[in-house]
């Protein structure tokens, strides 16, 4: 059993971070638009939870910095975040198909994460073909640096490492570390 599992902090915000009375009203605001939230989630000011929220599941102890934006842009559209996983400032979650964040995940501060891309074929303008989509899955104890792009039908295996600006956009096994544009590997975890 990992020290995750056991109930340990994850990260030295969560060591400084309390649910306040705030966070608290947040949560039960978001539950009344039909998001699923579990037990002591933490969701600072400025968090939006976008478009189709009955579409959301935050697990427990997630915590949702400010700024960040959770959408299932589309109806049937699904955002699944697990336990114990922290969404950093300003990350942007846009779902067309769906995207599923494992528990005990890191994201970082300005991640986007974006299950479609619009249509490119010529003759036709852009803003007129429709999206093209595939879901993301992100495995646990994954850690998303910052301003990292994680593109449309990508999977990340559990305890990969993402560098900062990186742009994912093919699979990362388990363990693997990666960086650039585009992310290409360049270690494993030990």
């Amino acid at each position: 059993m990992t020290e995750l599992s056991q109930g340990l902090p994850n990260n030295q915000y969560r060591v400084h971070q309390r649910r306040s009375v705030f966070t608290r009203v947040r949560c039960v605001k978001h539950r009344m638009r039909g998001a699923r939230i579990s037990r002591n989630v933490i969701i600072l000011d400025g968090v939006q939870l976008l478009r189709y929220p009955r579409q959301i599941d935050i697990g427990d102890s997630v915590v949702l910095k400010t700024g960040a934006h959770i959408c299932p842009c589309l109806s049937d559209a699904r955002i699944a975040i697990g336990a114990r996983t922290t969404i950093g400032f300003y990350t942007l979650l846009y779902a067309s198909s769906e995207i599923v964040i494992g528990a005990d995940c890191m994201i970082a501060p300005f991640v986007h994460i974006v299950d479609s891309n619009h249509g490119t074929r010529r003759g036709i303008p852009m803003n007129q073909q429709p999206n093209v989509t595939a879901p993301i899955h992100i495995g646990s104890d994954v850690w998303i640096g910052t301003h990292a792009v994680i593109l449309k039908g990508v999977t990340i295996g559990d305890g990969a490492v993402v560098g900062a600006g990186s742009v994912v956009k093919t699979d990362i096994p388990e363990n693997t570390i990666v960086a650039g544009s585009p992310a290409t590997a360049i270690g494993e975890r030990k």
